[in-house]
This record gives C-alpha cells, structure tokens and sequence, in this order.
C-alpha cells in the first residue's frame, strides 16, 4: 500500500498514519522528521534546512526530494510506505510521480484530512502544552508566528496539490473535524477497495 496523506499542519496526520502502519506493517515516511533527523544531526542537509525550518518556511524541492527518493528504497519500504509532508507542492507531486515510475511503482490513494484553521490553531497550541507537560522541549517550529507561517505556505503552495491529485482520480477527502476514530473509519472505507 503506497499512499500520500495531505493536510495542513496539525490536520491528524500523524495520529492517522500510525493507525495505517499497524494496520498495513508500512512506514511512515515523514519528511518531516527526516529533516529534523538531518538538523539534530548536523548533516550538510540538515544544516541547510535548519534556519529555513526554524522560520517555518518549507525546504527547496531537490532536498526534499532527494531525501525521499533514498528513503523508499529502504527495506522496510519495499511493501509500500506513507509518505506524510510530501509532496507539498505541485512540483513535487510530478517528480514523485516521475520517481515512482521510474521505479516501476504507482501510488495506491492520496488521502486529503480537511481541518478548519482555528481548529489547528487550538490543536498547535495544545500539542506544545502537551510536550511541555510531558518534560520534552516543543518542537522550535511549534509557536504562534511559526505555525502561522507553515499554514499560509500550505494554503499558497500544497493546497494546489489537492487539484493535481483530483485530476488523476487519486484524491479522496475525509473530515478532520470528526472524533479520530469517525476520521480512522472514513479513511479504511476509502483504502477496503484497494486492498
């Protein structure tokens, strides 16, 4: 099962993408993380991607990119992945399309979690409670004019993708704004067919 789940920041990706990674013993592939794994690291991307990070903008295409292509040849990838944060543009979704052909591979469903802008903004703010109260340190792209900053460069460049992706008959929206198990349902309704 290869699918892609879009959605702004804090729609209830990652919370779904756990449900499909137990459920199909698939990868999350969040670029996500791979660049946070970069920055902590210190790596030459890392260290690009830091200062691009911390002012909530997204990263140049090729890094992204190129870090994802290595990613789906990791083993535990072979029998597909979610990719969750990528594509985020319209100009990554052809390339990932161009690399999944080019790899003899094709996408399985693109799954759109569709959450209203206050309600993200509740959510942000309660995620960052949360990791504060759980003694961990809130992630450095977690506060007000951050987030603000990652929703305006959604709504400006990935909500096209949603177009793109409707146009190849791959899309299908479910409703965020429901209780996580009515969102979990939605979505293995969507992926029963594909199975």
């Amino acid at each position: 099962m290869r699918l892609v789940l879009l959605g702004p920041p804090g729609a209830g990706k990652g919370t779904q993408s756990a449900w499909l990674r137990q459920k199909y013993k698939i990868p999350q592939l969040s670029t996500g993380d791979m660049l946070r794994t970069a920055v902590a690291a210190k790596t030459p991307v890392g260290i690009i991607a830091k200062p691009i990070m911390d002012r909530g903008e997204l990263v140049l295409d090729e890094i992204v990119i190129g870090i994802t292509a290595e990613r789906i040849e990791a083993e535990d990838a072979k029998g597909g992945f979610i990719l969750d944060g990528f594509p985020r543009t319209v100009a990554q979704a052809e390339a990932l399309s161009k690399m999944l052909r080019a790899k003899g591979m094709d996408l399985d469903a693109v799954i759109e979690i569709k959450v209203d802008e206050p309600a993200l903004l509740a959510r942000m703010a309660n995620r960052v409670r949360q990791t504060i109260a759980s003694g961990q340190v809130a992630r450095s792209d977690d506060n007000p004019e951050a987030f603000k900053a990652r929703l305006k460069a959604y709504q400006a460049q990935t909500a096209p993708v949603s177009d793109y992706y409707a146009r190849s008959g791959l899309l299908h929206t479910v409703d965020g704004m429901a209780p996580i198990e009515a969102v979990t349902q939605e979505i293995e309704g969507v992926l029963a067919p594909a199975e």
